[in-house]
């Protein structure tokens, strides 16, 4: 697992507050929905949330597979030589702006989830039909529609997720993501509580953001350094063909 995988867990992870907010409703439908002799018992509801929340990163990683598959082959069209820069500025550009939202310094960017709302009214109706949930395969479905509601952190991931430029990439991207929201939407007991305590810390969320505004500013210095190099070399090699290297 290399460093990418491990950042789109903790951006996850540090959206526990948001995903409480706009996912606790559903899984509350969810779980109400369920069939009386299975409701009072923790143990028999936890296969149905758990399969909700497979179904949901699911989507994610399918949401992933498709922009990077697209993204690659779109920038390999291009030019493999300009597609590569380009997905690295898109790297650095969006991992800077999670970066400021998550340190309280860009709260505009969950405005990019508007993008997504005629789509989702196409779709939602189709998740209402699957209540109430009887069975853990139609939670999984269940959770497979809802996981496409739109949310600005998990549009900026998906758009991250794009830079890789490669459909695998971008999926487990997205997967590491879901994994990071996994404690916040698991139960509604101690372990998100705990969570919850954890991403609304202001000075580590200040930290998270920090690191992510680094590393986007350690991504354009090398991106520059590269074109430069590039640059440096395409013209070395034009010397070289007209007989003028010495």
């Amino acid at each position: 697992m290399d460093l990418s995988f491990w950042v789109a867990v903790t951006i996850g992870l540090l959206s526990a507050v948001h995903c409480l907010g706009m996912c606790s409703g559903i899984i509350g439908a969810l779980t109400f929905s369920l069939p009386a002799d299975i409701l009072p018992h923790k143990t028999k509801v936890f296969p149905y949330v758990m399969a909700y929340n497979i179904g949901r990163i699911g989507s994610y990683a399918l949401g992933g597979a498709l922009v990077g598959g697209l993204s690659g082959q779109f920038f390999t069209t291009l030019s493999p030589r300009i597609g590569y820069t380009i997905l690295q500025w898109l790297s650095a550009g969006v991992l800077l702006a999670i970066g400021l939202y998550l340190a309280g310094w860009f709260p505009k960017l969950a405005r990019v989830e508007m993008v997504g709302r005629p789509f989702w009214r196409r779709i939602e109706p189709y998740g209402r039909r699957l209540l109430p949930v009887t069975h853990p395969l139609q939670a999984l479905f269940f959770g497979g529609i809802w996981g496409w509601l739109p949310c600005g952190l998990v549009y900026t991931t998906l758009i991250w997720s794009a830079s890789t430029g490669n459909a695998v990439d971008a999926a487990w991207l997205m997967v590491g993501f879901g994994l990071g929201t996994l404690p916040a939407t698991l139960t509604a007991g101690v372990l998100t509580s705990w969570v919850a305590r954890l991403a609304r810390s202001q000075r580590l969320r200040r930290v998270a953001g920090l690191t992510l505004i680094l590393t986007a500013l350690g991504t354009l210095i090398y991106a520059s350094l590269h074109d430069h190099r590039t640059h440096v070399s395409g013209h070395d090699a034009i010397r070289v063909d007209h007989g003028y290297a010495t």
